[in-house]
């Protein structure tokens, strides 16, 4: 058995080594980089990126206890210039430490740029976790001396793995014998992160008797009741942005402003609000309203010149606008059927006919050879072949059915005849 009563179950179940890591195979598995380097007892600077509750603090625990580093951790959210320099200047004057830093996107540039120095003179090893794309919230110059490992969201099995060793293992819940006779309702309500898949499992376990069993219908009711006790500290954020997006998606923009509006009084971060629009802009309006992306794009720059309180109000504007476009997906299905395609079929070669001919060598070999310039032919069409051999005539982009993409599919019917099936 394993666990201690008074720490919550998400603690008493963190994986103290690598082996007891769950998902993540591709980083900490037999031949993952992760583990290497612990093997090798070097860790790098670091910045681990993934969602909320996917292991990215146990795991920079796990590599401080295995090399024996001496562990710091601070929280960007909490934390100021003065925290980040007196872990730094401990570390000058004692030993090299593990500093993890979590949800460092959250860092202002002073705060960044603290770090350098002693990511630079070796005082410290950072290890920054972020659920945000680090090549937009990391300064270049710190980012350019760290490793970036993306996490993973678990799989459905791990997630079931860690409630039935929740009810086997764990010192206060193994006792009551509990059965597990659905699961759907952990999955769901948890979202995939492991951290509140665990606080759900010990509501429920609170709630049971000796033999009980954890039902879809129980889950649901204990989760709307006691969640919140459980997880003040959730990533919140998540949820309001996928409501807010879902609502500008459903053409609602009432509830997009609704949404966007809890996100601010919530404290959220304007960029974090901004990009998400910026986002939907292009897969969910998209060709049916091409201006979509020019408004959202302005208004995240706007956004970060002014900031907040008046910053709300582009915002608002910029959802509003968003959810009362016409929608199409179009653009985001050609490009995920192009990454597909991609996947089955590999690098093919660029015809011959389509490259680039700057020397003379290039033109004897045939670059260039046979290109007809569309601007030299009526209506400034050339009827060519533009994929790879093999690919002919594949279909990537279907326009969707809204006025202005009907018009894109006539034009394209017009110069394609029936060579695409438009």
């Amino acid at each position: 058995m394993i666990g201690n009563k008074q720490q919550p179950l998400a603690e008493r179940l963190r994986p103290r080594n690598i082996d007891e890591m769950v998902g993540q195979q591709h980083l900490v598995g037999p031949k993952g980089v992760l583990r290497h380097s612990l093997e090798s007892g070097m860790v790098p600077s670091l910045i681990l990126w993934g969602p909320p509750g996917v292991g990215k603090t146990t795991l920079a625990q796990i590599m401080a206890e295995t090399v024996k580093m001496p562990f710091a951790t601070l929280s960007a959210i909490s934390s100021g210039v003065k925290d980040v320099r007196e872990v730094i200047d401990k570390a000058r004057r004692q030993e090299k430490t593990l500093l993890f830093i979590d949800e460092i996107h959250r860092f202002n540039k002073g705060q960044q740029d603290a770090l350098l120095g002693a990511v630079e003179r070796g005082h410290i090893t950072l290890i920054g976790a972020t659920t945000e794309n680090p090549s937009f919230e990391v300064n270049g110059a710190l980012l350019s001396r760290c490793q970036v490992y993306t996490l993973k969201s678990l799989e459905e099995e791990d997630l079931k793995g860690l409630v039935r060793r929740a009810l086997s293992e764990d010192k206060v819940i193994a006792p009551k014998n509990l059965e597990v006779a659905e699961y759907e309702a952990l999955l769901s309500v948890s979202g995939g992160d492991a951290r509140k898949l665990l606080n759900l499992v010990e509501i429920v376990a609170d709630a049971l008797k000796e033999g009980g069993q954890i039902t879809n219908e129980l889950v649901k009711k204990l989760a709307q009741q006691r969640m919140a006790l459980y997880d003040k500290n959730a990533d919140q954020h998540y949820d309001l942005a996928s409501a807010m997006i879902k609502s500008i998606r459903g053409s609602d923009p009432n509830a997009a402003v609704y949404w966007m509006s809890r996100m601010i009084k919530g404290g959220e971060d304007i960029k974090f609000i901004a990009r998400r629009l910026l986002i939907s802009a292009s897969e969910d309006v998209g060709m049916a309203n091409p201006t979509a992306l020019v408004i959202a794009t302005n208004a995240f720059q706007a956004v970060q010149a002014i900031g907040y309180p008046e910053g709300r109000i582009i915002l608002a504007q910029c959802a509003a606008y968003l959810a009362s476009s016409p929608k199409s997906n179009a653009s985001y299905m050609a490009v995920n059927k192009a990454m597909r395609l991609i996947d089955a079929t590999g690098d093919l070669p660029v015809p011959l006919h389509l490259r680039n001919a700057p020397t003379k060598f290039m033109k004897g070999q045939g670059y260039g050879k046979g290109y007809n310039y569309s601007h030299d032919n009526p209506g400034n069409f050339a009827p060519q072949e533009y994929l790879p051999e093999g690919l002919e005539g594949t279909k990537l982009y279907d326009p969707g059915d809204n006025q202005k993409e009907k018009h894109t599919r006539e034009w394209l019917k017009y110069w394609w005849k029936d060579k695409y099936g438009y």
